[in-house]
């Protein structure tokens, strides 16, 4: 998947993607089918992929009979109508004919081909297995069958092409060529140091704070764009409102909300020369009817995209890019993922419909997202965007499982952020593409805070500073009246400040933006503000076994005296990310309000 990717971050013409598979993973694995169902959507055509399965016949140790329903292992292929070539691997020259034509189809009609090259594995599954184990009758036939190589030579030797002195020649002269290139590998192996070091990587210091602000007129420029619709354009008679909205935001006549500072970040980095590709689920109205970055003509049907008309005179190639992906979340993650790889000063975002639909993507995240970097020195911008809150909705719609995410940094493999406004989501997103960001970062994005007039934002916060990885109370005065820091991220917040109010001069509220890398510096300075502070209080909505907790307790631990300890509050550890009840939602936020907030 991630090959499709970056293909499509080539030029297309240019470049060809070709997938290896195995038979019992070309019918076993569903990443294959979610592959197979893009190649002919809008935002993730290729020109045509060719599809090469080895087919030696066993998954692992299991016989084909117990590792499809099928008969054949490319019979999954049939659902987008591709062609299909079973080929015999004894016959060299008709894997060669097949391939030709596979290839003068693929040119001409831009579609995937599919090329079983049905043999064997003569050593079983990883070269080292006894595989008559399990398949010994197949095995017995194996054992008595030539390899192609001696079955090609007789061919040739009966058809005149070559004598058996020039076979045996040929043979000499490849397996010398073996030799010559194990013996160099051993020479190498034995100049480097005998004793291996161990390298550790210092974890970085998270508390910098990059300037990505962008000028009034560039705010207005952007809103004037995503708030006029074109003449003869028929727009939604509920979007005239929105609208109207918009173009008072980009005035500063209006509160920013998340999806104007959204558009403005994505705007401003396309006029500033950046390509930016968001993809996902519902990705272009938003799957809370907040973003609406595609339109639709109520009479034609025909779409209109305000910011794909923007343009770079320091790069005019950069634009704006926004597909609807099919339902797919492993496939689609993956395509973005390559995408991301090849397309390095890119800006590339997927979006989950919710947070927790990243866990049918999980496989991509352990395997390339979190590790490639460690791996194979790869690095990639991907932006994981993932809708996160407790509002009630029950355990399907609440979590992004934040703590799986946190669990994965190591050796500053990721970032992983939690806004809690949209200035703060603007400049995050902004930053991704400065250098030093070259890494995946991971975004729990709002849900109600998308409406709540609490959450808003004002024109002048994205007309300085940057993105704040961790952000002090203001509304504090005296910090020596202090006695009880609350620090938290995200939708919690507005939570404990209503229920705070006005007068309440005795705790503070603290914001942790930024998960990692940790911004240590920047909270010792801001846990230094207070001089009588007793007690730092961690405060979430997940259960205890779930969200930053068990990331950040070392930590803060680690900041405060020997013989204090950070305070949890929150729901209890639980098996389920949520209830699936709304009144118990309510009194278990109750709860944990009233124990934060009790000094």
């Amino acid at each position: 998947m991630t090959r499709e990717g970056k293909s499509r971050a080539e030029v297309i013409d240019l470049a060809m993607p070709v997938l290896l598979h195995g038979d019992a993973a070309f019918a076993g694995q569903g990443v294959v089918m979610e592959t197979l169902n893009l190649a002919e959507l809008k935002g993730y055509r290729t020109g045509g992929t060719i599809h090469i399965i080895i087919n030696n016949q066993i998954g692992f140790t299991t016989s084909p009979e117990a590792g499809r329903s099928t008969i054949y292992s490319t019979d999954v292929g049939r659902m987008t109508q591709l062609p299909i070539f079973h080929i015999n691997a004894d016959s060299p020259e008709a894997a060669y004919r097949a391939l030709r034509i596979a290839l003068d189809y693929r040119q001409e009609f831009n579609k995937d081909v599919v090329l079983d090259v049905v043999g064997f594995r003569r050593l079983g599954h990883n070269e080292g297995d006894e595989p008559s184990y399990t398949q010994p009758l197949m095995y017995a036939r194996v054992k008595a069958h030539p390899g192609v190589r001696e079955l090609y030579a007789k061919q040739l030797i009966a058809e005149g092409v070559i004598t058996e002195a020039q076979l045996t020649e040929m043979t000499q002269e490849r397996v010398r060529r073996y030799e010559d290139a194990l013996a160099r590998a051993k020479e190498r192996v034995a100049q480097r140091e005998s004793a291996p070091t161990l390298v550790e990587i210092a974890e970085l210091d998270g508390s910098k704070v990059i300037e990505t602000a962008v000028p009034e007129e560039v705010i207005e420029t952007i809103a004037n764009k995503i708030a006029i619709v074109p003449a003869g354009f028929n727009v939604n008679p509920k979007m005239v409102g929105q609208l109207a909205k918009r173009a008072r935001m980009g005035q500063g006549t209006a509160p920013l909300d998340w999806a104007f500072a959204e558009a403005v970040a994505f705007g401003s980095l396309v006029v500033d020369g950046t390509r930016v590709r968001l993809s996902g689920q519902d990705s272009g109205r938003g799957t809370f009817s907040q973003r609406h970055a595609i339109l639709y003509d109520t009479q034609t049907g025909k779409p209109w995209v305000p910011l794909s008309e923007l343009r770079s005179e320091v790069e005019p190639s950069a634009r704006f890019e926004v597909f609807d992906s099919s339902l797919s979340e492993e496939g689609v993650l993956g395509f973005e993922y390559g995408y991301s790889v090849v397309a390095k000063d890119a800006l590339v975002l997927w979006e989950a419909q919710f947070g927790d639909f990243v866990n049918g993507a999980q496989t991509i995240i352990d395997q390339y997202i979190s590790a490639s970097e460690d791996k194979w020195k790869q690095t990639s911008r991907l932006v994981m965007l993932l809708p996160h809150g407790y509002e009630g909705q029950g355990p399907e719609h609440s979590s992004a499982r934040p703590e799986r995410f946190l669990q994965l940094c190591a050796e500053n493999n990721l970032a992983v952020c939690y806004p809690s406004s949209p200035a703060q989501y603007f400049h995050l997103l902004r930053r991704q593409i400065r250098p030093g960001m070259e890494r995946p970062l991971v975004v729990m994005t709002p849900k109600s805070l998308l409406r709540l007039p609490a959450a808003a934002s004002s024109r002048s916060e994205l007309t300085v500073g940057g993105f704040y990885p961790v952000i002090d109370d203001a509304g504090i005065t005296d910090a020596s009246l202090v006695e009880r820091m609350i620090l938290c991220s995200g939708k919690v917040f507005y939570d404990l400040v209503e229920a705070r109010g006005k007068e309440e001069r005795r705790i503070s509220l603290v914001r942790l933006e930024q998960f990692y890398p940790f911004p240590r510096t920047g909270l010792i300075e801001i846990l230094n503000r207070y001089p009588n502070l007793r007690e730092l209080v961690w405060v979430q909505e997940e259960p205890k076994n779930m969200g930053a907790w068990t990331f950040v307790e070392e930590r803060l631990e680690n900041l405060l005296p020997q013989c204090q300890r950070a305070i949890y509050v929150g729901r209890p550890a639980s098996a389920s990310p949520a209830t699936g009840s709304y009144s118990i939602h309510q009194l278990e936020q109750a709860k944990l309000l009233d124990e934060a907030l009790r000094v």
